[in-house]
C-alpha cells in the first residue's frame, strides 16, 4: 500500500477572527490528488490547523493506513511527535485549549500510522503554498460555519 501525503494549513484572520483550513491528499505512485477546505465565522489558527489534520484523516476510508501529515504547524506536530497530547488527554485536557479538537484528534490517529513532519511555512513548498491559498480563501467565503465550541466556550475558558 502506498504512503498517503496529507499536507495541511490554517488560517484566521485578527485571530481569533474568520478562519479557514486547507488540505491536499495525495496518495504516492497513483496520481491521486484531493483538495479540501473550509470556513469558519470566528476561531483561531491553532484550531483551523489542527482541524485540517482531522478532516484529512478523516477523509481516509481504509483504517490502519501509513500516513505522513506535513504541516507548518508546531502547535499540532510537537503536541503530538513530542507526546504532549497524550499526557493532557491522560488528564483531561485541563487547562488545556482546544480539548474538543484534540479528543476528536485522536480517535481518527488511532484509526491510522501516522507520522509528521514540519516544515517552515511561506518558504516556497508547493503544497504548502497552496493550502495556505485553500484556508485563506475558504476564511472569505460568504456563509462561513460556526465553530460552535469555540464561540460557546471562548478561548479564555479553556
Amino acid at each position: 500500500m502506498h504512503t498517503v501525503h496529507l499536507y495541511t494549513d490554517g488560517a484566521a484572520k485578527g485571530n481569533p477572527g474568520p478562519g479557514g483550513y486547507g488540505v491536499i491528499l495525495e496518495q504516492a505512485g497513483t496520481g491521486y490528488r484531493k483538495e479540501f477546505y473550509e470556513g469558519f465565522r470566528l476561531t483561531t489558527n491553532n484550531r483551523m490547523e489542527l482541524l485540517a489534520v482531522i478532516v484529512g484523516l478523516e477523509k481516509l476510508t481504509k483504517p490502519n493506513t501509513t500516513v505522513l501529515v506535513v504541516s507548518d504547524s508546531k502547535y499540532v506536530v510537537d503536541s503530538v511527535t513530542k507526546g504532549w497530547v497524550f499526557g493532557w488527554e491522560k488528564k483531561g485536557f485541563a487547562g488545556k485549549k482546544n480539548p474538543d479538537l484534540w479528543v476528536r484528534f485522536l480517535k481518527i490517529y488511532r484509526r491510522h500510522k501516522v507520522d509528521f513532519k514540519w516544515i517552515k511555512g511561506h518558504n516556497s513548498h508547493p503544497q504548502n503554498e497552496r493550502c495556505d491559498q485553500l484556508a485563506v480563501m475558504a476564511s472569505t467565503m460568504p456563509d462561513l460555519h460556526v465553530d460552535a465550541f469555540y464561540e460557546q466556550q471562548g478561548e479564555t475558558l479553556l
